[in-house]
């Protein structure tokens, strides 16, 4: 199967093969953030959310997500990740002390979580991360698309969304006091 995502230029400790027979027997950890604009009090004033072209061919909306690498801190994972998908001018500004605003569990097949992910079994740690700079996505993402609180935590945006990621988004915006 070919891809369309950009390739990593630090893949981690493990080879394609090596990651997909991992990806059978182990749940991974990953982090995810909900990129967010805020105003001069701190308050969320517009989500950006990636549009890509998925594995599959189909065309979703999504956040930044991606592994924690073996010996890396989810600081530097969650910095990583964030440059990789919004650029390097996107200035996200991490919190002294990164807490999650939730855990979400990843299943390959149905399960009492609503999330899912095809490949495995991964566990996500999210967060909600400011960023100030200019956003360039790279290049397997077409866009990233600021938007209001009340339109990215729209049901039609939700159902854009892979794998459960728009209730995500808007567990997101409840935990900064955005929820319409």
């Amino acid at each position: 199967m070919s891809s369309v995502r950009t390739p990593d230029p630090n893949p981690g400790w493990l080879g394609e093969e090596e990651l997909a027979a991992i990806r059978q027997r182990l749940p991974l950890l990953y982090v995810e953030a909900v990129p967010v604009r805020t105003d001069g009090m701190g308050r969320v004033t517009e989500v950006g959310l990636l549009l890509r072209v998925g594995a599959s061919g189909t065309i979703a909306r999504t956040i930044v997500s991606g592994r924690v690498l073996y010996g890396e801190t989810l600081r530097d994972a969650l910095f990583r990740h964030l440059e990789k998908d919004l650029g390097p001018m996107a200035f996200p500004q991490l919190p002294a002390s990164p807490v999650p605003f939730q855990v979400a569990e990843y299943f390959p097949t149905p399960s009492p979580s609503q999330f899912t992910d095809e490949r495995q079994h991964a566990v996500a740690l999210a967060y909600v991360v400011p960023v100030t700079g200019t956003c360039d996505p790279r290049q397997d993402a077409l866009e990233l698309t600021w938007m209001t609180p009340e339109e990215a935590a729209a049901e039609s945006v939700a159902q854009e969304m892979e794998g459960g990621r728009g209730g995500l988004v808007r567990s997101a915006l409840a935990s900064v006091g955005r929820l319409p």
